[in-house]
């Protein structure tokens, strides 16, 4: 498959919009003072192979389960709305962990960074774009996931509150345009 730029421009988009590490900005600023700081490379590594792990051998795990991709991206796309609906709402319909003593790198690589709405999405758009494209847009997305994660302070400063607000919900309403576009293109099929 001959590598496209949009494609690589809206998948590395949508990735960024998922993972959402600007919205995580004020969370990420309290886990690092209560923690006296987290490994920022470490954190990113661990995400970046979570994704990377999941684009590679999701397909042979849904195989497993006898899920089809084009039913795992249905699937997805309805998540992938629920996130657009929780940032644009302000609702919180994924619960995050709030015992800050059990909190480590790996969560913060984990639920914050390659959580499941971010797995579900790279599953989600492997239905639709090619994995070289994918690839090229998750390493992408980890070196603004680093350089974030490197200037906490500095964004915080720079967006002010009300400015996160403003990207959380610009993000949340792309997400509900994107999950609309996964969910047409793969639902026809399933449906007979």
């Amino acid at each position: 498959m001959p590598f496209n730029i949009s494609e690589l421009v809206t998948v590395s988009f949508t990735l960024f919009a998922v993972i959402d590490v600007i919205g995580s900005v004020p969370i990420l600023i309290s886990l690092k003072e209560k923690m006296g700081g987290f490994g920022e490379l470490k954190a990113t590594l661990i995400s970046g192979a979570l994704m990377v792990l999941f684009l590679y051998g999701g397909k042979e795990f849904l195989k497993l389960l006898g899920v089809d991709i084009k039913s795992f991206a249905v699937g997805g796309s309805i998540v992938i709305f629920i996130l657009g609906l929780e940032m644009v709402l302000g609702l919180e319909f994924f619960k995050s962990e709030k015992n800050i003593k059990s909190v480590t790198v790996v969560p913060i690589a984990f639920p914050l960074i390659a959580g499941s709405g971010t797995l579900t999405t790279i599953m989600s758009l492997k239905a639709n774009y090619g994995e070289t494209t994918l690839l090229v847009a998750i390493l992408i997305n980890l070196i603004i996931v680093y350089a974030v994660l490197k200037s906490l302070k500095f964004i915080e400063k720079l967006l002010g509150p009300a400015g996160l607000i403003a990207v959380r919900k610009f993000f949340g309403v792309i997400l509900l345009a994107i999950a609309v576009k996964i969910f047409a293109a793969n639902a026809h099929g399933l449906i007979k």
